[in-house]
């Protein structure tokens, strides 16, 4: 599979050095405090790093999530890495 490859159906990114699927998070800006979506990859987090900070867009991701959680819905927002959001 193609490292820029994207998979409709999950949005599945994948690690351009490496081609593990890219974790999704929610973050801050240091500075900022404004809230994100950081883009990392799920086998080392020094391979790739993204970051959107659209806030509209920002603000209705985690609306939906907020939405999700709240309904019980389990929610997983990056199953390839089980370090606790850590690379390994």
């Amino acid at each position: 599979m193609s490292a820029n490859a994207t998979k409709k159906s999950g949005q599945i990114v994948f690690c351009l050095v490496c081609g593990e699927p890219l974790s999704f998070r929610p973050s801050t800006g240091r500075k900022s405090g404004k809230p994100f979506i950081m883009l990392i990859c799920g086998k080392d987090g020094r391979h790739f790093r993204g970051f959107i900070t659209d806030q509209n867009y920002v603000a209705g991701v985690m609306a939906r999530l907020e939405g999700h959680l709240e309904t019980g819905s389990t929610c997983d927002p990056s199953p390839a890495n089980k370090t606790g959001g850590r690379p390994a």
